[in-house]
């Protein structure tokens, strides 16, 4: 039987590893893999793997291939079969290891885990290239600008009637607005000012100015025991505000701000000891199916009007502080989710 001290690294782990022998049987599982598995290190330690899985021929083909090969093979879709309860989708991920008593690592992920990672990394990514398309666009289009709203000046003056001037009035007016929308687009790539906030502060900042504009009232579901987050305050105001503002704006009769402090969660790859989970919850009539997949895009809007750019700029504030928007939405019920790290 393994010593947990050969094993120190992967006793802090939040993510489940057991270690296999040639003939597949468990050797060691570290407490992420008990309390995934429901199942003490005395009841695992001994046990053959294949046992544990409803695949057991495929994930045996598995096994022989990372074991004969020497490369990493990922299983997915595997199945844990616990009596008396339902059974547990898995990810496995199997590494050879070379030691004389340990032939393979097994890492066991729930599935809703891997694809809430796989969809964290392809938005990063997705926000990246939208930033850098929006930032040169905006710069295409500020100069032209400023050459029509200049040029809308010089022909008003040489107007005689006043009725024409109208019109010079209405292109200098729409070049404001659209060099405001620039401007707008450009602003998010500074850098956070770092330094700590009380996200309760931040919240009440958004209730106070969210209920001047609309006259909503917003309830509060407050964890006191959350520490300050390093961050923007600006930012993070901004952040939130977006989202409000846009619950307000869709007709939302009630909404509500809710914080809690989460243990040990992964945040894009990324595992902390400590994080912050902030809800945004409204009753309005929720994100159309249709544009769910492209919320955060620039210029993606469910409102007549809008202008699309709330929520991709409240996504890249929040990605500036390590973190990352999650939302989840139906008719009657949209919960956005802001998940920052703590320190």
């Amino acid at each position: 039987m393994a010593s947990r001290a050969q094993f120190a690294g992967l006793e802090l782990l939040a993510t489940a590893v057991a270690a296999l022998d040639d003939d597949f049987i468990v050797r060691y599982a570290n407490p992420a893999a008990e309390n995934l598995l429901a199942t003490g290190a005395k009841s695992l330690l001994g046990q053959p793997f294949l046992q544990l899985f409803a695949e057991r021929e495929a994930l045996e083909r598995a096994l022989a291939d990372a074991l004969n090969t020497h490369w990493d093979y990922s299983a997915q879709n595997v199945t844990y079969t616990r009596p008396g309860r339902e059974p547990l989708p898995l990810a496995c991920s199997l590494s050879r290891i070379e030691t004389p008593e340990f032939a393979l690592l097994a890492e066991l992920r729930p599935i809703e885990e891997q694809l809430r990672h796989a969809r964290e990394e392809r938005l990063v990514f997705e926000q990246q290239a939208n930033r850098e398309l929006i930032r040169n666009l905006a710069h295409e289009i500020k100069n032209p600008l400023g050459g029509l709203r200049g040029s809308a000046q010089l022909l008003e003056r040489e107007l005689d009637k006043p009725e024409l001037r109208e019109y010079t009035q209405v292109i200098i007016k729409e070049a404001d607005r659209l060099q405001r929308l620039m401007d707008r687009m450009l602003t998010p790539h500074r850098a956070p000012r770092v330094e700590p906030v009380s996200i309760h502060e931040v919240l009440e900042r958004v209730r106070s100015l969210v209920g001047a504009e609309f006259g909503a009232d917003i309830e509060r579901d407050y964890d006191p025991s959350i520490p300050p987050v390093l961050g923007d305050r600006e930012q993070l105001i901004q952040a939130v505000l977006n989202i409000a503002r846009n619950a307000a704006q869709a007709g939302a009769a009630h909404i509500s701000f809710r914080t809690r402090a989460v243990r040990q969660l992964t945040i894009l790859r990324q595992r902390h000891r400590l994080a912050l989970e902030l809800q945004v919850i409204d009753d309005g009539p929720g994100v159309p199916a249709e544009i769910q997949e492209r919320i955060f895009s620039p210029l993606v809007s469910g409102r007549e009007g809008g202008t699309g750019l709330g929520l991709s700029l409240a996504q890249t504030y929040v990605q500036y502080h390590q973190g990352v928007i999650e939302f989840e939405s139906r008719p009657g019920r949209t919960i956005f989710r802001i998940l920052l790290p703590l320190a």
